[in-house]
């Protein structure tokens, strides 16, 4: 089957799952068509796609797909599109994710003929405690073009979009438990220049006396916390520890193909 534009759509935070569909779709050797970026709300709450080659990316998060991301994909409506789904996650595991996406695509109108789970850097990582820190490196990201690569090739050999990719995972899908601690601003830092502001996906942080995060919709992706420009938005959590210690041996990314 022939397609002749590729078009990536992605839910990335902390620009470790726009990395890995930027460079799948690199590697497809298609022609790029305008990138829909849902980690912010969107104005248009109805998007439709059609026969467009298509790699959609979303982190993990507690074994499962970013629930924001999850909220936003439903906007989006394809009619002959086949598409390759990334779970990116944090050196962990992707448990449900990767089915849970998939499942999601297919709910859209998409045809999942590729899948694959890549490491980004945890969002809980730190200096004092790294987890994939900088992660995608360069041997992912051309891990990413090969992945694109074999993403054309195998619709090369299809006659049909029918059926589609078997991935790892489980459903019911396991339960999505958050980390009960919220970032949190060191005001002897902040110079209240409201970059959190801007770049938080779910609006979550906003300007009171001082910068304030509101607990409930907080999705502890850590943005705020990893580009502050004065590292004054901090989060603590015991799970930094727990990670750093039990997941610190190298992940490669896993891929599977109709």
């Amino acid at each position: 089957m022939n397609y002749n534009q590729v078009k990536a759509i992605y839910f990335s935070p902390t620009h470790t799952s726009g990395q890995i569909a930027e460079a799948v779709v690199r590697g497809t050797g298609l022609p790029a068509a305008d990138t829909l970026d849902i980690t912010f709300p969107q104005d248009n709450k109805h998007v439709e796609i059609q026969d467009t080659l298509t790699v959609i990316a979303a982190p993990v998060y507690g074994g499962r797909i970013a629930p924001a991301a999850v909220i936003r994909l439903k906007q989006i409506h394809a009619r002959n599109c086949p598409c390759a789904i990334i779970a990116v996650y944090g050196n962990r595991d992707y448990d449900d994710a990767l089915l849970e996406l998939r499942n999601e695509a297919v709910a859209c109108g998409f045809t999942p003929v590729a899948a694959a789970a890549f490491i980004g850097e945890h969002s809980y990582s730190t200096k004092e405690y790294p987890i994939a820190a900088g992660r995608p490196d360069a041997v992912d990201i051309e891990k990413a073009e090969t992945f694109g690569q074999r993403v054309a090739a195998t619709l090369q050999t299809l006659a049909s979009l029918d059926g589609k990719v078997e991935v790892k995972g489980n459903y019911p899908y396991k339960a999505y438990n958050a980390s009960p601690a919220t970032p949190f601003t060191d005001e002897s830092l902040c110079t209240q220049c409201g970059h959190c502001i801007a770049i938080c996906p779910t609006e979550a942080i906003r300007l009171d006396e001082e910068i304030v995060s509101d607990p409930v919709s907080c999705i502890k992706c850590c943005a705020c916390v990893k580009e502050c420009p004065n590292e004054a938005r901090i989060f603590q959590t015991p799970y930094s520890v727990v990670l750093n210690k039990n997941c610190s041996v190298r992940k490669e990314p896993e891929c599977s193909f109709l």
